[in-house]
C-alpha cells in the first residue's frame, strides 16, 4: 500500500517545528539561560561575556539564546529590568528602627550573594559606556529600593517617629549607602552586630523623635 508523498513528507516537518516553537515558551530553558547569564557576568564580566559562554553554561545551543534576545546587551538589560519589576515589599514592623534594621538584612543578603558581589560592580562600569545599562540599573538598584524607603518614612512620620518633610531620598542614603560601601566597594565582612549599629545609627541620623 504506497502513501501520498506530499503526507508523508509533510509530517516530520510537522513535528520537527512543533520542538522548535515550544522551546521558545519553555520558562526552564529561559530560567537556565537567566541563571548562566549571572555566572557568566561574574565569572568574565560583560566586556568579555559572550552568547557562546552564556549558551555552554546553561546547556543550551545559541540558538536558544538569540530566540529570546539579539545580543548580550539586550540579555543583560532583560535581566536587570526583570529585578526591578519584581520588588521588595516594604517592611511593616510598627517602628522606625525595626523597619530600618529589616531593610538592611534583606540589602546585606542581596549584597553579600557571590554573584551579585562580582555582577553589580562591573555593571556599573558597564553603565558609564551603555546609557542602556544605566538606566536598567537605576531602575533596578534605585527606584525599587527609593520607593521602599518612601514608605518606611511616610510611616514613621504618620506615628510621630519623624518630622513632617522627612526625606526619603537622604533616608536610604543613610541606610544603603553605608552598607553597599562595606560589602560592594571594601568586600569586608560584617562584624557582629553591625546591622543593628547602623540602624540605629541611620535612625538617629534621620531625627527619631522618641
Amino acid at each position: 500500500m504506497t502513501t501520498d508523498p506530499r503526507a508523508s513528507a509533510g509530517a516530520p516537518r510537522t513535528a520537527r517545528r512543533v520542538p522548535a516553537g515550544a522551546a521558545v515558551l519553555r520558562e526552564d530553558v529561559t530560567d537556565a539561560i537567566r541563571a548562566a547569564v549571572f555566572e557568566e557576568l561574574a565569572a568574565v564580566g560583560f566586556a568579555r561575556m559572550s552568547i557562546e559562554g552564556i549558551a555552554r553554561r546553561a546547556g543550551v545551543g545559541k540558538t536558544a539564546v538569540y530566540r529570546r534576545w539579539k545580543s548580550k546587551l539586550e540579555l543583560v538589560l532583560d535581566l536587570v529590568s526583570a529585578f526591578a519589576a519584581q520588588g521588595l515589599p516594604a517592611p511593616g514592623t510598627g517602628s522606625l528602627y525595626g523597619d530600618v534594621r529589616a531593610l538592611l538584612e534583606v540589602a546585606s543578603h542581596a549584597l553579600r550573594h557571590p554573584v551579585a558581589s562580582q555582577v553589580i560592580p562591573d555593571l556599573l562600569v558597564e553603565a558609564a559606556r551603555h546609557p542602556e545599562i544605566s538606566d536598567a540599573i537605576k531602575a533596578a538598584l534605585l527606584d525599587g529600593q527609593r520607593g521602599i524607603a518612601a514608605v518606611i518614612v511616610r510611616a514613621a512620620v504618620e506615628r510621630g517617629e519623624l518630622p513632617e518633610g522627612a526625606d526619603a531620598d537622604r533616608a536610604l542614603d543613610l541606610i544603603i549607602g553605608p552598607l553597599y560601601w562595606r560589602l560592594v566597594v571594601v568586600r569586608s565582612e560584617l562584624p557582629p552586630g553591625y546591622l543593628d549599629d547602623l540602624a540605629a545609627s541611620a535612625v538617629a541620623a534621620l531625627g527619631h523623635r522618641d
